[in-house]
C-alpha cells in the first residue's frame, strides 16, 4: 500500500516548484516589458550580438510571427485556458521536471496574458510587448520563451514516457505487466 503522506507532501513540494518557477517567470517577463517599455519604446534599436539578436520593442495583438492580429480575443481565450489547466493539474505532478515545464508554461501565458488584459487598447484585446527581435526569425518576449522551453521539456519528458500526474505513476507499467503474464 503506498504511503499516503509521503506522497502528498512530494505532490505539494512539486506544486510549491510549479508556483516558483511560474512566479519568477511571470516576475522576469513583466520586468524586462516594464524596462523595455520605458527605456526602449520609440528609440531605435539596440544591437545585442550584431544584426543577429537586437532589442525592438513592438507591439503584436496576434500570435506568434504577428499571426491573427484580429483574433487577439482568441489568444487571451487560449492563454486562460492554459492557466486554468496547469493551475488544477499542478495538485497532482508526478514529477520535478513537469512542475518546471508546466511552471515555465504558467508564467508565460500569464505575461502575456497580463499585457492582453491590461495593455492598450484594453477590453482583453491588449497587444503584447515584444523586444527581443532574433534576424530572419521572429520577435518575441521572455514569456513567449518561457512557453516555448516549457512545451520542449513537456515533449521531451513525453517522449520519455515521464508520467505526468502522480495516477499515471502509481499505474502499473502495461510493458511489464504483459511481460510478467508471458513469463
Amino acid at each position: 500500500m503506498p504511503d499516503v503522506t509521503a506522497s502528498g507532501t512530494g505532490t505539494r513540494r512539486r506544486a510549491r516548484l510549479l508556483w516558483a518557477v511560474a512566479a519568477l517567470a511571470y516576475a522576469v517577463d513583466l520586468g524586462t516589458k516594464l524596462a523595455v517599455v520605458a527605456k526602449l519604446e520609440g528609440r531605435t534599436t539596440v544591437s545585442v550580438l550584431g544584426d543577429w539578436l537586437v532589442l525592438r520593442v513592438q507591439r503584436n495583438p496576434g500570435a506568434a510571427f504577428g499571426m491573427g492580429e484580429a483574433t487577439t480575443i482568441v489568444f487571451t481565450l487560449i492563454a486562460t485556458a492554459v492557466a486554468v489547466v496547469v493551475i488544477r493539474y499542478s495538485r497532482r505532478l508526478a514529477s520535478a521536471p513537469w512542475a518546471v515545464a508546466l511552471g515555465l508554461l504558467l508564467g508565460g501565458a500569464l505575461g502575456n496574458l497580463t499585457d492582453r488584459v491590461f495593455r492598450a487598447p484594453g477590453d482583453f484585446q491588449g497587444a503584447v510587448v515584444d523586444f527581443i527581435s532574433v534576424r530572419d526569425f521572429s520577435v518575441m518576449n521572455l514569456a513567449d520563451w518561457a512557453i516555448t522551453c516549457g512545451c520542449a521539456l513537456a515533449l521531451v519528458l513525453s517522449f520519455r514516457g515521464s508520467p505526468t500526474d502522480e495516477t499515471a505513476a502509481a499505474a502499473p507499467d502495461d510493458s511489464v505487466a504483459s511481460g510478467a503474464r508471458g513469463a
